[in-house]
Protein backbone atom coordinates (compact mmCIF):
# COMPACT_ATOMS: atom_id res chain seq x y z
CA UNK A 1 0.00 0.00 0.00
CA UNK A 2 3.01 2.29 0.51
CA UNK A 3 3.68 1.99 -3.21
CA UNK A 4 0.11 3.05 -3.99
CA UNK A 5 0.45 6.06 -1.70
CA UNK A 6 3.64 7.11 -3.42
CA UNK A 7 1.97 6.91 -6.84
CA UNK A 8 -1.03 8.91 -5.56
CA UNK A 9 1.34 11.64 -4.33
CA UNK A 10 3.06 11.76 -7.70
CA UNK A 11 -0.27 12.03 -9.52
CA UNK A 12 -1.25 14.91 -7.25
CA UNK A 13 2.09 16.64 -7.81
CA UNK A 14 1.92 16.28 -11.59
CA UNK A 15 -1.68 17.56 -11.64
CA UNK A 16 -0.66 20.65 -9.66
CA UNK A 17 2.24 21.30 -12.02
CA UNK A 18 -0.07 20.89 -15.00
CA UNK A 19 -2.44 23.53 -13.61
CA UNK A 20 0.47 25.97 -13.17
CA UNK A 21 1.86 25.44 -16.69
CA UNK A 22 -1.61 25.75 -18.19
CA UNK A 23 -2.20 29.04 -16.35
CA UNK A 24 1.20 30.39 -17.45
CA UNK A 25 0.41 29.44 -21.04
CA UNK A 26 -2.85 31.41 -20.98
CA UNK A 27 -1.17 34.46 -19.38
CA UNK A 28 1.60 34.47 -21.99
CA UNK A 29 -0.94 34.05 -24.80
CA UNK A 30 -2.85 37.10 -23.56
CA UNK A 31 0.32 39.21 -23.27
CA UNK A 32 1.64 37.97 -26.61
CA UNK A 33 -1.26 39.48 -28.56
CA UNK A 34 -0.52 42.99 -27.29
CA UNK A 35 3.25 42.64 -27.72
CA UNK A 36 2.85 41.20 -31.23
CA UNK A 37 0.57 44.06 -32.31
CA UNK A 38 3.09 46.59 -30.97
CA UNK A 39 6.10 45.21 -32.84
CA UNK A 40 4.12 44.56 -36.04
CA UNK A 41 2.92 48.16 -36.10
CA UNK A 42 6.39 49.53 -35.35
CA UNK A 43 8.48 47.63 -37.93
CA UNK A 44 7.38 49.57 -41.06
CA UNK A 45 8.18 52.90 -39.37
CA UNK A 46 11.56 51.70 -38.14
CA UNK A 47 12.53 50.19 -41.50
CA UNK A 48 11.47 53.29 -43.43
CA UNK A 49 13.34 55.59 -41.05
CA UNK A 50 16.51 53.53 -41.45
CA UNK A 51 16.11 53.46 -45.23
CA UNK A 52 15.62 57.23 -45.36
CA UNK A 53 18.63 57.84 -43.14
CA UNK A 54 20.89 55.59 -45.22
CA UNK A 55 19.73 57.20 -48.48
CA UNK A 56 20.42 60.70 -47.19
CA UNK A 57 23.76 59.73 -45.62
CA UNK A 58 24.96 58.16 -48.86
CA UNK A 59 24.48 61.44 -50.75
CA UNK A 60 26.43 63.55 -48.23
CA UNK A 61 30.00 64.64 -48.77
CA UNK A 62 32.67 62.72 -46.89
CA UNK A 63 33.63 65.71 -44.75
CA UNK A 64 30.07 66.21 -43.49
CA UNK A 65 29.67 62.74 -42.05
CA UNK A 66 28.27 62.17 -38.60
CA UNK A 67 30.29 61.29 -35.51
CA UNK A 68 28.10 58.18 -35.22
CA UNK A 69 29.45 56.92 -38.55
CA UNK A 70 33.09 57.18 -37.49
CA UNK A 71 34.80 53.99 -38.69
CA UNK A 72 37.87 53.55 -36.49
CA UNK A 73 40.12 50.68 -35.47
CA UNK A 74 38.17 48.30 -33.27
CA UNK A 75 39.88 47.87 -29.91
CA UNK A 76 36.96 47.95 -27.47
CA UNK A 77 33.65 46.24 -28.22
CA UNK A 78 30.37 46.53 -26.30
CA UNK A 79 27.77 43.77 -26.68
CA UNK A 80 24.20 44.62 -25.68
CA UNK A 81 22.58 41.31 -24.64
CA UNK A 82 18.76 41.45 -24.54
CA UNK A 83 17.15 38.61 -22.59
CA UNK A 84 14.18 38.34 -20.20
CA UNK A 85 13.88 38.80 -16.46
CA UNK A 86 12.23 35.40 -15.97
CA UNK A 87 12.84 31.87 -17.15
CA UNK A 88 10.53 29.01 -18.17
CA UNK A 89 10.71 30.14 -21.80
CA UNK A 90 12.48 27.22 -23.41
CA UNK A 91 15.72 28.10 -25.20
CA UNK A 92 14.85 31.81 -25.39
CA UNK A 93 17.55 33.01 -22.98
CA UNK A 94 20.12 30.27 -23.52
CA UNK A 95 20.25 30.96 -27.27
CA UNK A 96 21.11 34.63 -26.60
CA UNK A 97 23.78 33.69 -24.05
CA UNK A 98 25.26 31.19 -26.50
CA UNK A 99 25.32 33.76 -29.32
CA UNK A 100 26.96 36.39 -27.08
CA UNK A 101 29.60 33.84 -26.06
CA UNK A 102 30.32 33.03 -29.72
CA UNK A 103 30.50 36.74 -30.52
CA UNK A 104 32.94 37.23 -27.65
CA UNK A 105 35.16 34.49 -29.02
CA UNK A 106 35.04 36.20 -32.41
CA UNK A 107 36.45 39.34 -30.78
CA UNK A 108 39.17 37.43 -28.94
CA UNK A 109 41.78 40.06 -29.81
CA UNK A 110 39.62 42.97 -28.63
CA UNK A 111 38.48 44.09 -25.20
CA UNK A 112 34.84 43.02 -24.87
CA UNK A 113 32.28 44.39 -22.39
CA UNK A 114 28.59 43.66 -21.88
CA UNK A 115 25.49 45.71 -21.26
CA UNK A 116 22.69 43.51 -19.92
CA UNK A 117 19.02 44.19 -20.63
CA UNK A 118 17.32 41.40 -18.72
CA UNK A 119 18.23 39.62 -15.49
CA UNK A 120 19.15 36.38 -17.25
CA UNK A 121 21.91 38.09 -19.24
CA UNK A 122 23.20 39.82 -16.14
CA UNK A 123 23.25 36.55 -14.18
CA UNK A 124 25.08 34.78 -17.00
CA UNK A 125 27.87 37.33 -17.47
CA UNK A 126 28.30 39.09 -14.12
CA UNK A 127 30.95 36.57 -13.06
CA UNK A 128 33.15 37.72 -15.94
CA UNK A 129 33.33 41.25 -14.43
CA UNK A 130 32.66 42.67 -17.90
CA UNK A 131 29.09 43.90 -17.33
CA UNK A 132 29.20 47.71 -17.33
CA UNK A 133 25.48 48.18 -16.61
CA UNK A 134 22.27 46.23 -16.02
CA UNK A 135 19.02 47.74 -17.29
CA UNK A 136 16.67 44.88 -16.39
CA UNK A 137 14.15 47.34 -14.93
CA UNK A 138 13.28 48.65 -18.41
CA UNK A 139 10.76 45.79 -18.78
CA UNK A 140 8.81 47.12 -15.79
CA UNK A 141 7.81 50.14 -17.88
CA UNK A 142 8.68 49.45 -21.51
CA UNK A 143 8.30 52.87 -23.14
CA UNK A 144 10.24 54.66 -25.85
CA UNK A 145 11.44 57.34 -23.41
CA UNK A 146 12.98 54.78 -21.05
CA UNK A 147 14.71 52.96 -23.89
CA UNK A 148 15.87 56.28 -25.39
CA UNK A 149 17.87 56.97 -22.21
CA UNK A 150 19.79 53.70 -22.69
CA UNK A 151 20.36 54.46 -26.38
CA UNK A 152 21.61 57.96 -25.55
CA UNK A 153 24.05 56.51 -23.03
CA UNK A 154 25.38 54.11 -25.69
CA UNK A 155 25.76 56.95 -28.21
CA UNK A 156 27.63 59.07 -25.68
CA UNK A 157 30.05 56.25 -24.88
CA UNK A 158 30.75 55.71 -28.57
CA UNK A 159 31.32 59.40 -29.34
CA UNK A 160 33.58 59.76 -26.28
CA UNK A 161 35.68 56.85 -27.53
CA UNK A 162 34.95 54.42 -24.70
CA UNK A 163 33.93 51.84 -27.30
CA UNK A 164 34.80 51.51 -30.96
CA UNK A 165 31.95 49.18 -31.87
CA UNK A 166 28.57 48.33 -30.30
CA UNK A 167 26.56 45.22 -31.20
CA UNK A 168 23.03 44.21 -30.19
CA UNK A 169 22.04 40.56 -29.71
CA UNK A 170 18.33 39.79 -29.38
CA UNK A 171 15.53 37.45 -30.44
CA UNK A 172 13.55 38.64 -33.44
CA UNK A 173 9.86 37.74 -33.32
CA UNK A 174 8.67 35.70 -36.31
CA UNK A 175 5.68 33.89 -34.82
CA UNK A 176 4.65 32.36 -31.51
CA UNK A 177 6.70 29.22 -32.13
CA UNK A 178 9.72 30.74 -33.90
CA UNK A 179 12.26 33.29 -32.68
CA UNK A 180 15.34 34.22 -34.71
CA UNK A 181 18.55 35.17 -32.91
CA UNK A 182 19.76 38.44 -34.44
CA UNK A 183 23.10 40.27 -34.17
CA UNK A 184 22.91 43.87 -35.36
CA UNK A 185 25.59 46.53 -35.43
CA UNK A 186 24.36 49.53 -33.46
CA UNK A 187 27.39 51.80 -33.82
CA UNK A 188 29.12 52.90 -35.93
CA UNK A 189 26.30 53.28 -38.47
CA UNK A 190 26.46 50.61 -41.15
CA UNK A 191 26.96 52.25 -44.58
CA UNK A 192 24.30 51.52 -47.17
CA UNK A 193 25.02 48.61 -49.51
CA UNK A 194 24.55 48.87 -53.25
CA UNK A 195 23.90 51.90 -55.40
CA UNK A 196 21.79 54.81 -54.24
CA UNK A 197 19.40 56.56 -56.57
CA UNK A 198 20.93 60.03 -56.52
CA UNK A 199 18.88 61.31 -59.45
CA UNK A 200 16.00 62.29 -57.18
CA UNK A 201 15.89 66.06 -56.90
CA UNK A 202 14.55 67.18 -53.52
CA UNK A 203 14.49 70.56 -51.85
CA UNK A 204 15.54 70.15 -48.22
CA UNK A 205 14.41 72.48 -45.46
CA UNK A 206 16.44 72.71 -43.28
CA UNK A 207 19.65 71.51 -44.93
CA UNK A 208 20.33 67.88 -45.76
CA UNK A 209 23.16 67.74 -43.20
CA UNK A 210 20.95 69.07 -40.42
CA UNK A 211 18.20 66.60 -41.25
CA UNK A 212 20.67 63.71 -41.06
CA UNK A 213 22.11 64.95 -37.76
CA UNK A 214 18.61 65.01 -36.26
CA UNK A 215 17.54 61.71 -37.79
CA UNK A 216 20.54 59.67 -36.65
CA UNK A 217 19.87 59.83 -32.86
CA UNK A 218 16.16 59.22 -33.45
CA UNK A 219 16.91 56.28 -35.74
CA UNK A 220 19.33 54.71 -33.24
CA UNK A 221 16.85 55.08 -30.39
CA UNK A 222 14.15 53.54 -32.56
CA UNK A 223 16.47 50.67 -33.51
CA UNK A 224 17.14 49.79 -29.86
CA UNK A 225 13.46 50.16 -28.95
CA UNK A 226 12.48 47.85 -31.82
CA UNK A 227 15.04 45.26 -30.68
CA UNK A 228 13.70 45.27 -27.13
CA UNK A 229 10.11 45.14 -28.40
CA UNK A 230 11.04 42.20 -30.64
CA UNK A 231 12.63 40.42 -27.67
CA UNK A 232 9.61 41.16 -25.47
CA UNK A 233 7.18 39.63 -27.98
CA UNK A 234 9.53 36.68 -28.56
CA UNK A 235 9.70 36.01 -24.82
CA UNK A 236 5.94 35.59 -24.50
CA UNK A 237 5.80 33.48 -27.65
CA UNK A 238 8.59 31.22 -26.40
CA UNK A 239 7.03 30.92 -22.94
CA UNK A 240 3.60 30.15 -24.37
CA UNK A 241 5.08 27.41 -26.57
CA UNK A 242 7.19 25.99 -23.73
CA UNK A 243 4.26 25.93 -21.30
CA UNK A 244 2.05 24.32 -23.94
CA UNK A 245 4.58 21.50 -24.36
CA UNK A 246 5.00 21.22 -20.58
CA UNK A 247 1.23 20.92 -20.13
CA UNK A 248 1.06 18.19 -22.77
CA UNK A 249 3.95 16.31 -21.16
CA UNK A 250 2.37 16.62 -17.72
CA UNK A 251 -0.94 15.31 -19.06
CA UNK A 252 0.81 12.32 -20.63
CA UNK A 253 2.76 11.62 -17.44
CA UNK A 254 -0.39 11.86 -15.31
CA UNK A 255 -2.20 9.38 -17.56
CA UNK A 256 0.72 6.95 -17.32
CA UNK A 257 0.79 7.27 -13.52
CA UNK A 258 -2.96 6.67 -13.32
CA UNK A 259 -2.57 3.53 -15.41
CA UNK A 260 0.30 2.35 -13.19
CA UNK A 261 -1.76 3.14 -10.09
CA UNK A 262 -4.76 1.15 -11.36
CA UNK A 263 -2.55 -1.81 -12.23
CA UNK A 264 -0.90 -1.75 -8.80
CA UNK A 265 -4.28 -1.42 -7.07
CA UNK A 266 -5.72 -4.35 -9.02
CA UNK A 267 -2.64 -6.44 -8.21
CA UNK A 268 -3.00 -5.59 -4.51
CA UNK A 269 -6.71 -6.53 -4.55
CA UNK A 270 -5.93 -9.78 -6.37
CA UNK A 271 -3.27 -10.67 -3.77
CA UNK A 272 -5.73 -9.97 -0.94
CA UNK A 273 -8.37 -12.18 -2.58
CA UNK A 274 -5.81 -14.98 -3.06
CA UNK A 275 -4.80 -14.71 0.61
CA UNK A 276 -8.43 -14.89 1.72
CA UNK A 277 -9.19 -17.86 -0.53
CA UNK A 278 -5.96 -19.58 0.55
CA UNK A 279 -6.83 -19.05 4.23
CA UNK A 280 -10.37 -20.40 3.72
CA UNK A 281 -9.04 -23.50 1.94
CA UNK A 282 -6.58 -24.12 4.75
CA UNK A 283 -9.37 -23.99 7.34
CA UNK A 284 -11.51 -26.41 5.32
CA UNK A 285 -8.66 -28.89 5.08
Amino acid sequence: MANLKEIRNRISSVSSTMQITSAMKMVSAAKLKKAQDAITAMRPYSDKLTELLQSLSATLDGDSGSAFADQREVKKVLIVAITSNRGLAGAFNSSIIKEVTNLTNRYANQEVSYLAIGKKANDAFKKTNRVIANHSDVFDDLTFDNVAEIAQMLMDKFVEGEFDKIEIVYNKFKNAATQIVMTEQFLPIVPIEGEVNSNLDYIFEPSKEQIVEELIPKSLKTQLYKSIRDSFASEHGARMTAMHKATDNATELRDQLKLTYNKARQAAITNEILEIVGGAEALNN
